[in-house]
């Protein structure tokens, strides 16, 4: 595992280095005889993480039922031994992997941008946040509990910080030594966060059907639901009765949505890096635009304004329906809940339809070029875009047959039939363009008089006449050099390029003003769902037209890719704005 026995590839390596600075317009086709079989290295880690996968989701499948003898601090032990070495195989790749000889001979430019760290970031601090929460909890009754309940929270804020850590540094390399036990480790690294993941969610959705449920049930049925992992002997002992104890555990279970959306996020730039490993890349095929985040520079402000007002608004309804729907048994409250929430839907899905509509008939006057280089980034995106509206597409064709099929129809379910239907366009929609603005090359800019500007707009203090005084007004150029060397320009052009402003193209400003209008209106339709605004658990029509068993379950596995559907919109979206 050293890196003593690379030194004939380190060789070998410089000098396929050197070949590269002799012919820069070859591409480089000898390096891949490096590896001997790459597909057999990612064969290998990729049957890993597939029994892993499997294995954790079996575990935490039977551990959210309590008549199956499998207990969640069964799932806790698996998930901290999972977690315990992918933090020893990130310390290995951090001091020992990436300061091997020649390890890292390139990265890539589009992977781990810095937007996708940043939320990556601010995710780990709301997850350290629920272990604390956890810690806590667990803390306020730990005489009657397992000790792997409270070593797991304490395990995953370390995994946390190492994680974060590693990917804020690492996102972009591109290995070259320890291939397999790096492709290894990524793939253990990217299932330890999907098992983390399924964990949060099938906890979440236990905690939110108990919530649901509480104040109608049986005690019989009221503790099948509150299944904790506690020991049986001892359960009635180990409730939560303390104002401290109802803070940390509603606390932890608020903030659920963060690290869920933390272990997604993280799973996308751990697959980034395993299909980065052992690659080269061409940098003078590969393209690197260095491009700048301009907020409130070229814009007209009416896309911010309008995804604002959505913003407050929908912060608005969601305070009105969790209050209402939550908080109080009287059923026309419940129904009044329910018109706000679809009322306030429809209208922010059918802007946004339309505003992705008249995006993609402005890409088609776009005179951009495609850019077709092999991007793995590029297409994990659109793989989780098309992926991830799968959820929502199935929770809505769901709604619409049991809408269309049951009898007597009333208000709210025309309103929930307009709203499944507006959810499948309008994810249609935005895919197109967001899939089409991420395949555009960036704006270019005229390199037509680039070399004469460059000098002029130096001369920070000289008097525009001044400078029209010394051109003469022949048609002649102004220096004998661009007659052998450059394109003849006329003294006129230079005159004109000091006193013209530099403007936007039009279509550039509608598509920044489009994508951020779509930013914000995915950040609150991201917030509603993630923070208990659910109405197919509230609407009567799916539960008596599925039953009771069989609607909660659609809602349970379909909802968390509507959720991470919206918030990876956001990520590609800010990747578009900042592309136009």
């Amino acid at each position: 595992m050293g890196c003593g026995h690379k030194d004939d590839k380190a060789s070998l390596a410089s000098s396929q280095i050197a070949s590269f600075s002799h012919q820069p317009h070859q591409p480089p086709s000898t390096p891949a005889s490096k590896e001997v079989w790459k597909k057999g290295g990612r064969m290998f880690s990729i049957l890993l993480a597939v029994h892993l996968a499997l294995l954790a989701c079996t575990l935490v499948s039977s551990g959210a039922f309590e008549k199956i003898a499998v207990h969640d601090y069964d799932v806790f032990f698996l998930l901290t031994v999972m977690m315990l070495i992918v933090i020893i195989w990130i310390i290995f790749y951090l001091f020992g992997t990436s300061r091997c000889p020649d390890a890292i001979l390139c990265k890539d430019s589009h992977a781990g941008p810095i937007w996708l760290r940043g939320g990556l970031i601010l995710f780990a601090i709301f997850s350290l946040v629920m272990d604390v929460f956890k810690i806590g909890y667990y803390s306020s009754f730990y005489s009657c509990l397992s000790a792997i309940k409270i070593i797991y929270p304490i395990v995953q804020a370390i995994f946390v910080v190492v994680q974060t850590y590693f990917l804020w540094i690492s996102a972009k390399d591109c290995v070259h030594v320890h291939l397999n036990v790096t492709r290894c480790g990524l793939m253990l690294t990217l299932t330890t966060n999907l098992a983390v993941w399924m964990s949060a969610v099938t906890d979440e959705s236990v905690h939110k059907a108990h919530s649901k449920l509480k104040k109608n049930v049986t005690e019989e049925i009221f503790r099948w639901l509150m299944k904790a992992g506690m020991r049986s002997s001892s359960a009635e002992e180990c409730n939560c009765n303390s104002q401290i104890c109802q803070i940390f555990k509603n606390g932890y279970f608020w903030l659920y949505p963060f690290n869920i959306e933390y272990s997604l996020f993280a799973s996308a730039m751990v697959y980034v890096m395993w299909k980065n490993v052992g690659r080269f890349i061409d940098h003078h095929s590969h393209h690197i635009h260095r491009l700048k985040f301009r907020l409130f520079r070229r814009t007209f402000f009416v896309g911010i304004v309008l995804g604002l007002i959505i913003l407050v608004s929908g912060l608005g309804v969601l305070i009105l329906y969790e209050v209402q729907v939550n908080s109080s048994t009287e059923s026309s409250k419940k129904s009044q809940a329910l018109t706000m929430y679809y009322i306030f839907n429809i209208v922010c899905l059918g802007l946004m339809s339309l505003v992705c509509i008249g995006g993609s008939v402005i890409y088609r006057f776009d005179k951009r070029d495609m850019d077709r280089h092999k991007n793995p980034t590029r297409t994990l995106d659109v793989a989780l875009l098309m992926g991830a509206a799968l959820g929502q597409y199935a929770i809505s064709y769901y709604s619409i047959v049991a809408i269309v099929a049951s009898t007597p129809r009333d208000a709210i379910s025309a309103l929930n039939l307009t709203y499944a239907l507006l959810m499948i366009a309008q994810h249609t929609f935005q895919n197109i363009f967001i899939i089409e603005g991420l395949h555009r090359q960036p704006p270019k800019e005229d390199h037509k008089h680039d070399s004469h500007q460059k000098d002029l707009y130096g001369l920070t203090f000289v008097n525009i006449n001044a400078v029209s005084l010394r051109v003469p007004d022949s048609g002649s150029t102004l220096a004998p050099s661009t007659a052998s060397g450059a394109e003849a320009i006329h003294p006129s052009d230079f005159v004109r390029s000091l006193t013209a402003p530099k403007k936007m193209n039009w279509r550039r400003k509608f598509l920044r003003e489009i994508s951020m209008f779509l930013l914000l209106s995915n950040i609150i339709l991201w917030i509603m769902p993630a923070f208990g605004a659910r109405p197919q658990f509230d609407n009567d029509t799916e539960l008596n037209f599925y039953g009771d068993s069989m609607w909660p379950a659609i809602v349970d596995i379909c909802l968390p890719f509507g959720i991470f559907y919206r918030m990876h919109a956001v990520a590609s979206l800010l990747e578009v704005y900042i592309m136009s």
